[in-house]
């Protein structure tokens, strides 16, 4: 139930859907959401494992560095959203994109380094038992995989009809899910870097 919810988090749900709005069938798009469940999950198996079993510890900065990764990332899709989204006025020329795998695999990567220092700390002041603690790691793993599976069907099925009605509504959405991505990608940029102390050299 924690990784149905996890999935839903607000930086999963725009680096989702900014990848997922370029997709012209709804079968793409839940593609879309479970390989980045897997590589979400996947990242906090391993890096996560190394830490409940080697005993490991990750640094606040390098915790908050990792988070920042995935600001610069919403940033990234969501420019790029724009970029396509304005390259032409002609509907049957907007590119499609995320068609392969490997796109929402490396953003359910960075997302994943992202979460494991918090994830690995709840689960070892939880668990004691190192087994346990990598069992509890792949069933929250499964339920994100699940979980953002079934957020991509929920929203991709009505997408996928109404651009089938209307040809503009694929060109509004790439460019509504840009503009979120990347103003959501600049308020992480200020809360990491100055709220937190990220780029505040006497932080930390």
């Amino acid at each position: 139930m924690l990784g149905l919810r996890h999935a839903t988090d607000a930086d999963h749900v725009v680096a989702v859907s900014a990848v997922a709005s370029r997709e012209k069938s709804a079968w793409g798009a839940v593609r879309i959401g479970a390989f980045w469940g897997l590589g979400h999950t996947l990242t906090i198996l391993i890096a996560g494992g190394l830490v409940i079993v080697l005993g490991l510890m990750i640094p606040a900065r390098v915790a908050l560095g990792l988070e920042m990764g995935v600001a610069a990332m919403l940033i990234a899709l969501g420019a790029t959203n724009l970029r396509a989204a304005g390259h032409t006025h002609d509907a049957q020329s907007v590119p499609v994109r995320g068609r392969s795998p490997w796109r929402p695999f490396a953003v359910g990567v960075v997302h994943g380094l992202a979460g494991t220092a918090a994830l690995t700390l709840l689960v070892l002041t939880t668990l004691r038992d190192r087994l346990m603690a990598m069992l509890y790691l792949g069933v929250f793993g499964l339920g994100t995989i699940v979980g953002m599976t079934l957020l991509s069907a929920a929203l991709a099925w009505p997408v996928s009809m109404a651009a089938r009605r209307a040809v503009s509504f694929e060109r509004l959405l790439t460019r509504a899910t840009g503009l979120v991505s990347v103003a959501l990608g600049l308020f992480l940029v200020y809360r990491i870097g100055f709220v937190e102390g990220l780029l505040r050299s006497s932080a930390l």
